[in-house]
């Protein structure tokens, strides 16, 4: 989206805020995003989501993006007789496939250690709950650190907050980027509005992100008709195996 339709959208935000009576005005927030399905097809290299909005009031902005959860397994390697092998794993219920954050100043300047704490903001805050009952909590929290690690390592959770941009004294915008492994499925993206620490405001806004296409239907039928797709699997590399045997004979 260009600058001067993304600042046309936010003005006429921004006058919308104004003309509401004083008592609407204590709803802060109005945010939308510059699309709400992004479509994975073949060639997929990543997208941008504008998210941008406006602020009934004063304060500062803080976005989170996370979703979908899923149990997540993180397995520790451990060297015996020579080899390289899993030894330990655990597993974590409900865990965010993508978590992002975006503010207009370091979150941890602009919101409570509690507030953080009750609404997840940060990485560093999400909570992470084993399947099973732990025997070493340390133990447990070694593997929930390694399993962010391994996160931001692919792209997925924010290794730093990205910025959320002013344009006046209540216009906003921040960016979106999304990484061409990200999963698919419903997203969250969460917009707080903050003051003197606490959160006084707060909207929500779903995104969707699903494979259309060829990549589609060959997904839903390998996960609908495993044992069809596992066949015709091997079905081609027979062939493809076949055929190039056939081919370097003649040469």
């Amino acid at each position: 989206m260009a600058r001067c339709p993304l600042l046309c959208l936010l003005t006429a935000l921004g006058l919308a805020l104004a003309a509401l009576p004083a008592r609407a005005q204590d709803l802060p927030l109005v945010v939308d995003l510059s699309e709400r399905l992004v479509a994975i097809t073949t060639g997929f290299t990543g997208s941008k989501v504008l998210l941008f909005g406006a602020t009934g009031g004063a304060g500062d902005v803080v976005v989170v993006v996370r979703g979908p959860t899923e149990d997540t397994v993180v397995r520790r390697k451990s060297r015996v007789g020579g080899i390289w092998i899993n030894t330990d794993a655990v597993t974590f219920a409900g865990v965010p496939g993508f978590y992002h954050i975006a503010s207009n100043r370091p979150v941890a300047e602009i919101v409570q250690d509690n507030e953080r704490r009750r609404l997840q903001i940060g990485v560093d805050q999400l909570r992470l709950e084993p399947t099973e009952e732990p025997a070493d909590e340390a133990e447990t929290e070694a593997f929930a650190a390694a399993l962010i690690r391994n996160k931001q390592r692919q792209g997925l959770y924010s290794a730093a907050e990205s910025e959320v941009n002013y344009l006046g004294n209540r216009l906003f915008s921040t960016p979106l980027f999304l990484p061409a492994n990200v999963p698919t499925g419903l997203y969250t993206v969460e917009v707080f509005l903050v003051h003197d620490g606490r959160v006084t405001g707060a909207v929500s806004t779903p995104l969707s992100i699903s494979k259309i296409g060829l990549e589609a239907r060959t997904f839903r039928f390998a996960h609908r008709q495993a044992p069809f797709y596992g066949l015709i699997a091997i079905l081609i590399a027979l062939v493809a195996g076949w055929f190039a045997g056939f081919v370097f004979r003649k040469v």
